[in-house]
């Protein structure tokens, strides 16, 4: 309905003369929510019974509000919480830790093996990114997909958080073993810009697992199994790591706006 709702239509409408299934009862909803003159014709031509209930109903509210309890106020903790992360990654973190500390006592231990510090660095954050970014990992997931923060913001900030809970443990780890930093670091932070390039396609999910499976099997296994560091992981390859780092860094960012449509969420 382009045009305005004529006087008769709308005293109906009021009335309560128009059936709930009345086409015509939709057109005038639908114009309505647009048109602010209709909207102000229709309290004219409101029943005298009708703004007496409204006025009584909004008395009561009014009244209900100042004397009922006052709002319980949100911890600052649950806030930061809230706006950064969400509690299903408590547990990766704790997982992903453990599965870090073991790494480096397994490379104390075996110091001529091949580091698995290292050759689990790339795809250590992965695991976080997925539960980060998962409306299975996240109960409120339907409410946030629908507010203006939703997107490459949101994404972004549990990302951030995901690195630092990576981070500080492969520093650790790294600094004990004697490694040089770039190795551990850079690999982490181009699988991590990886990942959110290629979820805005598929999934952040799928993205991390498509990812994490194709370094563990072509990568991680083989240097297991001939008991070798692999090429990508040693000093030759920090140059290559830096150029994809900031290649899929600045290809994530472009694409950003794919993180806005729900098919980011998995």
């Amino acid at each position: 309905m382009t045009a305005h709702v004529s006087a008769e239509v709308l005293a109906q409408y009021a009335g309560g003369k128009l059936g709930v299934d009345d086409a015509s009862t939709w057109a005038v909803e639908a114009h309505l929510e647009a048109c602010a003159s209709c909207r102000e014709q229709l309290t004219l031509l409101a029943p005298a019974p009708v703004l007496a209930l409204l006025d009584v109903t909004r008395t009561a509210i009014v009244a209900a509000a100042a004397s009922g309890p006052r709002p319980a106020r949100r911890r600052r903790v649950r806030r930061l919480v809230h706006r950064w992360a969400t509690w299903s990654m408590l547990s990766w973190a704790v997982m992903t830790a453990t599965a870090i500390v073991a790494a480096f006592l397994l490379d104390r231990s075996f110091p001529s093996r091949p580091s698995l510090v290292l050759l689990l660095a790339p795809v250590a954050p992965l695991a976080g990114l997925a539960i980060a970014w998962s409306r299975h990992g996240d109960p409120a997931w339907e409410t946030i997909a629908c507010t203006a923060r939703a997107g490459v913001d949101l994404l972004l900030r549990r990302t951030v958080v995901v690195l630092a809970v990576v981070l500080v443990p492969l520093a650790a780890a790294g600094w004990r073993l004697g490694t040089n930093p770039a190795l551990w670091l850079l690999p982490c932070l181009a699988f991590t810009a990886a990942t959110l390039l290629l979820g805005g396609l598929i999934g952040v999910g799928r993205a991390a697992a498509a990812l994490g499976g194709a370094w563990v099997l072509t990568v991680v296994a083989p240097a297991l199994v001939v008991v070798r560091l692999p090429a990508f992981v040693q000093a030759g390859s920090v140059p290559g790591w830096i150029a994809a780092a900031v290649i899929l860094t600045g290809l994530a960012l472009l694409r950003a706006g794919d993180h806005r449509r729900l098919t980011s969420w998995n």
